[in-house]
């Protein structure tokens, strides 16, 4: 079990830091430079972390069986940088960003797993799904001014 939690919580960790991080970054600095040394940063972790890798496998084994998922995932985690950035820097409450871009992706992953990797929901994640999308209204809602 513990390794199941694990990386929940890893990752849990991870996004508490990030986030901290995201919203205190000084307006200026450039949100590309802001990203691309975060990054460098973030080689150099990956660096020393990959010898603790059960994995095994070289980096040139691993080049080698790389496909379009990894250029995605750097895409994809590119925009998402970027757009926390400019979300903080918009004005964005950190207690209200992270979780209305997370439940907006829940939502959106669902037909993507029901359709390509043939999940299944339960009448209990049907109901979860439904609080989600009226808690992202109540999350993003902005009343207009009277």
């Amino acid at each position: 079990m513990k390794n199941y939690y694990l990386p929940l919580l890893l990752a849990i960790a991870g996004g508490l830091v990030y986030h901290l991080s995201q919203k205190l970054i000084p307006r200026a600095i450039n949100p590309y430079w802001a990203v691309i040394l975060a990054y460098l940063a973030g080689i150099v972790l990956c660096l020393a972390a990959s010898w603790l890798s059960p994995a095994g496998s070289s980096m040139m084994t691993s080049i080698r069986a790389t496909n379009w998922s990894v250029l995605g995932l750097g895409v994809g985690a590119v925009m998402i940088e970027i757009g926390f950035v400019l979300a903080y820097r918009a004005g964005w409450q950190i207690s209200l960003a992270s979780v209305s871009v997370n439940v907006a992706i829940a939502v959106l992953l669902i037909p993507i797993g029901l359709i390509f990797y043939r999940e299944s929901l339960t009448r209990a994640n049907i109901a979860g799904l439904v609080l989600c999308l009226a808690g992202l209204v109540l999350l993003t809602w902005r009343p207009t001014a009277q």
